[in-house]
């Protein structure tokens, strides 16, 4: 790059051979010369603007443009702009209208098996069988339901069809507001996201979508560009054009190699700034999307795809239009990659919804064979008549009735409620998360988090309140614990200081003064830099005079800051036209590039490798350990002579000069270390992966409550990371990662890989019972792969690059941990509102399809009719589905360990209550049925003739029904078996309303309802029994949470997680079978047992021999950073060296000894962590400690060896 690195161009134009045409609207370049020049790359562009614009100079003076100032703020040259180039906006692809998402939504499995029954039904009830009945054919059973039911035949059909034409209305209007509020996100997104241009020399924020052609904007390090633009000067920028050429390397831009920017890409180091030249639907984004046109066949496919579950899983389009061609090769990605697999509630669901669909079935099926065989005994045998032509349709019509009762048993059982519950909890929940500062881009997203097994979180910004001030110094020769005095210092090394503050930073940086009286300085930009900035102000200094005298086009050379370097450097001229590099950077990584440092008097003394360390110990340490980062600022001369070639940048920058080491603080946000606990609480893992030196790190992990003293823990740097986990090929090893995550609390100097390495590295891990659910907070570019690996991704709502949001599921729009405590327990939320909603639906269920089946069998004729179960089914459903889906969250939410990827969705507790209140139900059901005549004094309602009016009888028996589901629909508030159904029932209004009005109409149908529901008035008498055994149900309630669950070893789980395969062991879900896995463990176990006793002997032997030179065998200490650095209790260092005490024999025995070294496995999970450290196993013979290590887990094997002991 040479001289020409920062001053603008300068080609010698070739003479003009023609006279410029007059162009468009007065401007001397059209749309379409401007489009096909940005068609052009590299060498092709650059000699295409020189042919015809001279130089990137001249393209400006044709737009009217000038490089320095910039347009002219004003409206109507603006407007005429936008008139002849476009505006940079591209017109979002046509929503999906309403009809089609009722289409969508039609797809659902229950539903299709809804529709098919209620066809059928419909059909069967408009059949009227021809030929009238005569006696020879024997007048079987004229039940009561012949005639009055086929008036109402078509109801039970017509019905169902209603309750699926309910369910689809409410799915589709879901999923057209739910887009509509994220095109409205989507706009006030677009309307946030401002991009840096120059008009009238100023510096102005402006929408993204107000850009024109002829702007000159500022780009830098994380932006995602706009528009398509030509460089006028750069410093060191790279780009990332994957977005529009697939190729992931960053391809470096100059104004003199490579001056084209496209629209789309990333910044990815570096600054610069641009001409825009092409914006909106001329821009390389706009034309790829213009010829997506109005969305492709892929497209509907993918979505088709997406959408197989009754949660419809909205994927939010693309954070900005801007990004269309990211976009699209996401989505093509996204078809390739099984990154996110159906989400763990859905896919529990689908399975679930086929079983009972199973279920149903075969109960139905077997429905139909009951009434045909007794029909068909009692006619052909016991009446002993034979089968007459002319009878064949009168029989064919009894067949058909059993036809239409088995439909009708079918449909009882299938849950209709259920796709509802699961959309409304999830819209309700997306909606309320708004308010917690959740952003959620991901509709499953946020089921997901509730089962989060491990977070790992950022430092800066997101546990600190990214305010950063210098706190303390090292300035010549002294360490200053605050500010130092200006007098205190040497003019020189002051004048240094600011220099070196003032131009090596991003011009962009600045510290404005308080927007109201008596708050904070404003801090705009890298918040690194407004500290040094605030240092320099605090030094009764002044950076501004310093940037007008050299401004940023003068600058000569910039190394801008990457995750690799870890510094940044500024080289500027000298009025002797000498240069002088500013370099600023990481303590530790800077000083060994130090060869001198200024002494009190602002004089070179030299620096040697041994002061260095002495000054890492004395200085750096000491700062580091109270939290603070440390920095390093430095210079170096190079006189006009010795000029080095800028491009070896290792060269460039060394030798330097130390001018100053100072340690910024920011602080740990005052509500961090208490939703870390929460964490913790909840059975969560918080780690911390952090840029920032180890010493800082682990001081504001200890602020945070992320690491405790006496724990045993891990805190790594990213090298001695990559050290553990790598083989000698350097290929990374899920083995050797599998030994370091579950104690790893604390990543530091780690670079955007490690943290992705880290990432996947939990996600496939098997050493636990269950697949870990990790999520990641990001809001740097560098953390866009992380974020897309992870389960659920976290992006800063204020911190975070375009980059970052685009690859999370959910933004934090105040950039605050404690909103992914909110996250968490809504998540948590979710699930268990379904699952209160399947304890109530399956109650209903089973006794609905137990009465419809025993009454059909024995008395032939259903005691509750069509129309009744309609009001029990579809009411009761979907108010119940609304009443229990909007439960809002409640603290006590964490404070349980996450329920995993194959917890069954009905826990065995779930069972208890829904097979007890079941119990309760049907003896009531079938007490009245059979004896309620003679208790309440009425006529029977069994084998009531034709036509009569409905009877009291049978009206008790609805009454009833509907009173106990009622007060069954307070108990199944609960479902981990508490005691006080009633605890924040008042904090759900919508609950309260729902279950009165449910009771108002549920008065008014029996009082009034008459034929239509076969209902007759009640009197108050009556109407009191029924609220009476209603009431029963919570007494009952009671009787059931006092069983203990763990007593029904015979109650199975229903609703497991995704299939076989994707489980670890399924056994170890729950410990139902634990006999079984205890004897296949056995003989193994008892191996394993001699060989642990026989090799802690041998340690213990080892351990005593080398208690003086203890550690020389181990790895080094520092490796086992736990807060007090070295704890020499036996137990630690037993631990500690079993793992470098070769494995007697390298069998399938292997893992087992890691398992039986390893903490066990609940223990990423467990705060408890006396578990972890070594003592357990010297413990192991004494059966009161083993038992309470493993009580947690009765499946392990460790369990089983006890039992074979």
């Amino acid at each position: 790059m040479g001289d020409v690195a920062n001053s603008s161009v300068e080609f010698h134009p070739k003479p003009r051979q023609q006279r410029e045409a007059p162009h468009a609207g007065g401007f001397g370049c059209t749309l379409a010369e401007l489009r096909s020049l940005m068609e052009l790359r590299g060498a092709e562009a650059l000699q295409k603007v020189q042919e015809t614009y001279g130089d990137v100079g001249g393209l400006c003076r044709r737009l009217k443009t000038s490089p320095t100032e910039g347009l002219a703020d004003n409206t109507n040259d603006l407007e005429k702009r936008r008139q002849i180039y476009g505006q940079n906006f591209i017109p979002p692809k046509q929503p999906k209208t309403f009809l089609q998402l009722v289409w969508e939504a039609l797809q659902d499995v229950t539903l299709i098996i809804l529709e098919v029954a209620a066809i059928v039904s419909l059909g069967l009830s408009f059949y009227a069988p021809p030929g009238e009945e005569s006696e020879a054919c024997g007048n079987v059973s004229a039940g009561a339901e012949d005639e009055g039911e086929a008036e109402a035949g078509w109801i039970e059909g017509a019905a169902i069809l209603l309750s699926v034409i309910c369910v689809v209305l409410v799915t589709a209007f879901n999923d057209w507001s739910k887009e509509k509020q994220f095109r409205g996100l989507q706009s006030r997104i677009e309307q946030e996201q401002k991009f840096t241009v120059i008009r009238n020399g100023q510096l102005l924020q402006v929408p993204v979508a107000a850009l024109v052609v002829g702007d000159i904007a500022q780009v830098k390090y994380g932006d995602l560009l706009p528009a398509d633009g030509v460089l006028i000067q750069g410093n060191d920028l790279k780009i990332d054009e994957s977005s529009l050429t697939g190729e992931s390397d960053h391809v470096r831009k100059s104004a003199d190699k490579d001056p084209m920017l496209l629209s789309g890409t990333h910044v990815m180091e570096g600054s610069g700034r641009m001409v825009v030249t092409a914006v909106g639907v001329n821009s390389q984004t706009g034309i790829i999307f213009t010829l997506l046109g109005a969305g492709g066949e892929e497209e509907k496919k993918e979505k088709k795809a997406k959408k197989q579950d009754g949660a419809v899983a909205m994927e939010m389009q693309p954070l900005k239009s801007a990004e269309g061609g990211e976009t699209e090769e996401r989505e093509k990605k996204k078809a390739n990659v099984p990154k996110k697999e159906k989400s763990v509630l859905q896919g529990k669901l689908t399975k679930l919804a086929v079983q009972i669909g199973k279920a149903g079935l075969v109960m139905s099926a077997v429905t139909v064979i009951i009434l045909a065989l007794y029909f068909v005994i009692e006619t052909f045998v016991v009446d002993g008549r034979a089968w007459l032509a002319e009878c064949t349709p009168v029989y064919v019509q009894y067949f058909v009735k059993f036809f239409i009762i088995g439909v009708t048993v079918l449909v009882v059982a299938v849950p209709e409620g259920l796709p509802l519950a699961v959309t409304i909890s999830l819209a309700y929940s997306v909606k309320k998360m708004m308010r917690d500062n959740n952003l959620v881009r991901h509709l499953d997203a946020c089921e997901t988090m509730g089962n989060a097994t491990a977070i790992c979180s950022d430092k800066t910004g997101t546990l600190t309140t990214n305010r950063m001030t210098v706190v303390q110094s090292y300035l010549g020769d002294t360490h200053y614990k605050e500010v130092p005095a200006p007098s205190a210092l040497t003019p020189k090394i002051l004048d240094l200081l600011v220099h070196a503050i003032s131009i090596n930073s991003a011009y962009t940086t600045k510290i404005l003064p308080p927007e109201k009286e008596g708050a904070l300085p404003r801090q705009v930009g890298n918040k690194t830099e407004c500290a040094l900035l605030g240092f320099v102000l605090d030094l009764k200094q002044d950076f501004q005079p310093v940037r007008e005298q050299i401004p940023e086009d003068k600058l000569y050379k910039v190394y801008t800051f990457n995750s690799v370097r870890k510094s940044m450097s500024t080289v500027i001229r000298m009025p002797d036209s000498g240069f002088r590099l500013f370099s600023k950077g990481a303590s530790e990584i800077l000083l060994k590039k130090c060869t001198n440092i200024l002494n009190s008097n602002g004089e070179l003394r030299s620096f040697r490798p041994r002061d260095r360390d002495d000054m890492v110990q004395k200085i750096i340490e000491p700062m580091a350990c109270d939290g603070l980062r440390t920095i390093c600022i430095a210079y170096r001369d190079f006189s006009a002579a010795q000029e080095p070639d800028w491009d070896n940048e290792n060269e460039v920058v060394g030798d330097l000069t130390c001018i100053a080491v100072v340690g910024i603080e920011d602080p740990v946000r005052p509500e961090v270390p208490e939703a870390i606990r929460k964490c913790q609480r909840a059975g969560i893992t918080v780690r911390m992966v952090t840029g920032d030196n180890i010493n800082t790190a682990r001081a504001i992990a200890a602020k945070c409550g992320i690491i405790q003293p006496g724990e045993d823990f891990l805190c790594l740097e990213g090298k001695e990371f990559n050290r553990r986990i790598r083989n000698e090929k350097g290929e990374i090893e899920q083995e050797r990662l599998d030994k370091v995550w579950p104690k790893l609390r604390v990543l530091a100097r780690s670079s955007p890989t490690d943290k992705h390495t880290l990432v996947k590295g939990i996600i496939d891990s098997n050493t636990g019972e269950q697949r870990q659910v990790v999520a990641v907070t990001g809001d740097g570019t560098n953390d866009g792969p992380a974020l897309k690996k992870a389960d659920v991704g976290f992006a800063m709502g204020i911190a975070g690059t375009d980059v970052a949001k685009e690859a999370s599921d959910i933004i934090l729009t105040d950039d605050n941990f404690t909103s992914i405590v909110k996250a968490v327990m809504w998540g948590r939320n979710v699930y268990d509102s379904i699952s209160k909603f399947l304890q109530f639906q399956l109650t209903v269920n089973v006794v609905a399809v137990i009465v419809a089946f025993t009454g059909a069998c024995i008395t032939q004729d259903s005691p509750l009719k069509a129309v009744q179960m309609l009001w029990v089914n579809l009411i009761m459903d979907t108010f119940a589905s609304l009443a229990l889906a909007t439960e809002p969250p409640t603290e006590s939410l964490l404070l349980r360990k996450p329920y995993g990827r194959d917890k069954p969705l009905i826990s065995r507790t779930m069972m208890k209550n829904i097979l007890g209140h079941a119990a309760y139900q049907l003896t009531t059901i079938f007490t009245l049925l059979f004896v309620g005549e003679l208790f309440f004094d009425i006529d029977s309602g069994r084998n009531a003739p034709l036509h009569s009016p409905p009877s009291e009888h049978y009206t008790i028996i609805f009454n009833t029904f509907v009173m106990m589901q009622l007060f069954n629909e307070i108990n199944a508030r609960k479902i981990h078996g508490e005691r006080n159904v009633f605890h924040g029932i008042f904090g759900n209004p919508i609950f309260c309303t729902i279950v009165l009005g449910t009771f108002v109409i549920q008065i008014v149908i029996v009082q009034f309802g008459g034929k239509p529901f076969s209902c007759s008035p009640l009197s108050t008498e009556q109407w009191l029994w029924c609220l009476f055994v209603g009431v029963g149900e919570l007494v009952w309630g009671q009787v059931i949470a006092t069983i203990p669950t763990s007593q029904l070893k015979c109650l199975k789980e229903a609703g497991h997680g995704p299939g076989k395969d994707e489980m670890t062991d399924e056994e170890l879900a729950e410990g139902e079978e634990e006999i079984d896995h205890a004897e296949r463990e056995l003989r193994r176990g008892q191996i394993l047992w001699f060989r642990g006793l026989n090799r802690i002997q041998t340690q213990i032997r080892v351990v005593k021999a080398f208690r003086s030179s203890l550690y020389e065998g181990l790895e080094k200490p520092e490796s086992k950073t736990s807060i007090h650095n070295f704890m020499a209790t036996p137990e630690f260092l037993i631990n500690d060296y079993t793992h470098n005490i070769p494995l007697i024999d390298d069998t399938d025995v292997d893992e087992n000894e890691e398992r039986l070294r390893a903490p066990p496995p609940p223990s990423p999970n467990q705060n408890n962590n006396a578990i972890d450290s070594g003592v357990y196993l010297t413990t192991r013979g004494t059966k009161s400690a083993t038992s309470s290590v493993f009580s947690s887990r009765p499946g392990s094997p460790l369990h089983s060896v006890e039992t074979s002991l």
